[in-house]
């Protein structure tokens, strides 16, 4: 009994017997939750929209430049120079989405996921809007191809692929900025083809993500369904079936009027599949917590719904652990998520701290490769080295010369005694640094040069001077 109880982790609720695929036609969602997740979504939609299109000190508000290695984060712009920075990011977003996992499940992919908003929030309710509601659309789908089906099919395809073709313009905007989109936009299609062939194939991927392969995306593409397996225990608040009030000690009962389903033992689920219905990858949450689940809360609304509509209590299915259906033990902040915590404050921590010790202007000072020391009049060690100076702020930095701090001496630049470094551009050049050998301590001292702009210091650092043995 038990093993067939469990045969349906054997398969995916979104395959037949036949390996077949099953399409999903879920009833349109109502309810309190709904409304929330409305809310938010709309809200994150906005921002997914606007982001690379809002300003902060000249800078994009988020950007994504891969191929010029360029990053915006909140109007902060990051090089290459600050990878140990986004390293440090990206543990500290892996444990905070491991840390609300083993509290809350899979609350990201029902209510913060891209993929979840774009699909359940744009995309399906255009098919409610143009197909109708699930039964009107199992029977279309099954309806041969007349000219009702045609219209409907034409009119939703071509709307899919202009929403796809809006979403792809926004993402080409993350990756090269909105300027450049908006230059290229401005010029005409036929002086960028090969922007023009990137934009369609996006607009290809997310046609097809979002008109076919859709929550296929949340239960064979995404790993955080898999994360949940390892991270998830009996404490973990998620979207629940309380099969202890739900099944009783016979198991469920279709509904009957003014029959005492207490005295039978029968439990409250009165087996109406509407939280089936409702689902957007097809499972059955009755079952349990499955890898299909995103956590959506379609499914709590739909059974508060039916449950007021026969006089029992809400909260069938709900947000709980196992722990609180089976042992009526209330959420704790245990040891697993203390630690999760601690670890997430200390990073953070530090992450703030280093964005705060980051200078607007990083200076590097290498000796030239294959270079030895020049010895000239008047005892002076001579080394040559090249410069490179970047400008990470969105205005120039002018009158920009190189001084030594920790030894007496003189730096020349060659060709010019000052420049400027342009807004967000790298500078390079090649300078000479003279030092009396009577100044030095050995034969590789270690160098401190200033950076000054307009005689104010914006940026120290170092460099190796070579100098003869004898001068130890």
């Amino acid at each position: 009994m038990a093993q067939d109880q469990e045969n349906f982790r054997d398969s995916i609720g979104t395959i037949k017997e036949d390996g077949k695929r099953a399409w999903v036609f879920p009833k349109k969602p109502s309810g309190k939750f709904y409304n929330y997740r409305k809310y938010v979504s709309y809200f994150l939609l906005i921002f997914l929209v606007t982001s690379p299109f809002i300003k902060i000190n000249g800078n994009q508000f988020l950007m994504f430049n891969v191929l010029e290695r360029r990053f915006n984060i909140f109007g902060f712009p990051f090089y290459p120079q600050d990878f140990h920075l986004f390293v440090i990011s990206m543990i500290i977003g892996v444990i905070f989405i491991a840390l609300f996992t083993v509290a809350f499940g899979r609350i990201f992919c029902g209510w913060m996921c891209p993929q979840t908003i774009f699909l359940e929030m744009v995309f399906r309710r255009i098919e409610y809007w143009i197909d109708g509601d699930r039964g009107a659309q199992i029977k279309l789908d099954r309806q041969p191809w007349n000219a009702e089906k045609i219209r409907k099919r034409v009119l939703k395809w071509t709307i899919f692929f202009i929403i796809s073709f809006i979403i792809a313009n926004v993402f080409l905007a993350y990756l090269i900025g909105s300027d450049r989109l908006i230059q290229y936009i401005t010029d005409g299609p036929l002086r960028h083809i090969s922007t023009m062939v990137s934009l369609l194939i996006f607009t290809a991927v997310f046609y097809f993500v979002f008109a076919w392969f859709r929550e296929q995306v949340c239960i064979i593409a995404c790993p955080y369904g898999r994360m949940q397996g390892v991270l998830l225990d009996n404490k973990s608040i998620v979207v629940a079936y309380d099969h202890k009030r739900g099944e009783g000690e016979n198991g469920r009962k279709k509904w009957r009027k003014n029959e005492d389903r207490q005295a039978l033992g029968h439990g409250d689920c009165i087996d109406c599949s509407q939280c089936v219905n409702v689902c957007p990858t097809g499972i059955d949450i009755r079952n349990g917590t499955q890898l299909e689940c995103v956590n959506c809360t379609a499914c709590i609304d739909e059974c508060d719904t039916i449950m007021e509509k026969v006089n029992l209590p809400k909260g069938l299915i709900r947000y709980a652990s196992e722990d609180e259906i089976t042992k009526k033990e209330k959420f704790k902040f245990t040891p697993r998520l203390k630690g999760y915590t601690a670890v997430l404050t200390i990073l953070t921590g530090v992450l703030i701290g280093m964005l705060f010790l980051r200078n607007d202007l990083e200076a590097n000072i290498l000796r030239l490769p294959g270079q030895l020391y020049e010895h000239k009049e008047g005892n002076i060690i001579s080394n040559v080295y090249t410069y490179k100076l970047l400008n990470k702020t969105t205005e120039d930095v002018k009158d920009v010369t190189f001084r030594l701090i920790s030894h007496k001496g003189e730096i020349k630049l060659v060709r010019h005694e000052s420049f400027i470094v342009p807004a967000e551009e790298l500078a390079e050049g090649t300078l000479f640094i003279e030092i009396n050998a009577s100044e030095l301590n050995g034969d590789k001292d270690k160098l401190k040069i200033g950076v000054y702009s307009n005689d104010k210091l914006v940026e120290t650092t170092t460099a190796r001077f070579l100098a003869p043995r004898s001068y130890n």
